[in-house]
């Protein structure tokens, strides 16, 4: 018997199996989860996603969170496919790549609607549809990035979304407490995937968590997988509206720490 034996949920956002929402759910899988999944509109995503689930999950669906009809419908499949469900994970984020690479004060305004559209109120629409599908109520999770509490360089609009996206996840919390439903977000040092190869400076990142973090080394995406699988599970019960770090402590630090003694011993990060 697994943590998550006889529970079944829904994972919105996997594109490939390096993906943070794959690392999430193969810990869910082998905990004995059933899951169904949902993908980017046309036929190469769909492949994307048919070759990295399982063969024999009930519901992969398209959805556009862009659609309120859209998310109803893949809901409506998700409770035929699989009646009551028990967790949600959300993993979702976009903004027009002209508006990421340059600098957040010359973003447009209808790409800063956009991302945010997508990155952050995509949540709530989906939130508020998997209430519905949580009569005994459940748990919901979404990712989230130090860049929104921190200025990180290159990530831009994004992290002006994700700030948006962590305050979500509190009012969130707060409106679905009644209903039994938690609401929380994993925030994880840099893993390489689709969505971060967007970001400036990306591949100097991993490097700079080795050098600075308290443990002195980046995190794996195994330990993310666990980290989310653990806030979806029974053994989180007492745990919502928080952000979970999981960067080897990178986030606590206010100075360089070690990292400065490295570079006077003529180190480079």
């Amino acid at each position: 018997m697994g943590l998550f034996s006889g529970k079944k949920g829904l994972v919105l956002g996997v594109a490939n199996d390096f993906s943070i929402a794959w690392a999430i759910s193969d810990k869910l899988l082998a905990e004995g989860a059933e899951i169904g999944f949902t993908h980017l509109p046309g036929e190469k995503m769909e492949r994307r996603v048919r070759k990295t689930v399982p063969k024999d999950a009930k519901l992969i669906t398209p959805c556009d969170v862009q659609k309120d009809e859209d998310v109803a419908r893949v809901f409506a499949e998700a409770r035929e496919a699989y009646g009551a469900l028990d967790f949600v994970l959300h993993s979702i984020a976009f903004a027009p790549m002209d508006d990421i690479k340059c600098n957040f004060v010359n973003a447009s305004r209808e790409g800063f609607k956009t991302a945010m559209d997508i990155s952050v109120y995509s949540l709530a629409i989906v939130a508020r549809h998997a209430a519905e599908s949580m009569p005994n109520g459940g748990a919901i999770e979404t990712l989230t990035y130090f860049g929104g509490e921190r200025v990180v360089s290159g990530y831009n609009m994004m992290g002006v979304c994700k700030a948006a996206l962590d305050a979500a996840v509190r009012y969130l919390a707060y409106d679905l407490g009644p209903k039994k439903i938690r609401v929380n977000a994993l925030s994880a040092g840099p893993v390489k995937t689709l969505a971060a190869s967007a970001v400036g400076d990306s591949d100097k990142l991993a490097g700079l968590y080795e050098a600075v973090s308290p443990l002195g080394r980046n995190i794996t995406r195994e330990e993310v997988g666990s980290a989310g699988m653990f806030l979806l599970s029974d053994l989180a019960s007492g745990i919502t509206g928080e952000l979970l770090h999981v960067d080897c402590g990178y986030n606590v630090m206010g100075s360089p720490g070690r990292a400065i003694e490295a570079a006077k011993a003529g180190a480079t990060l």
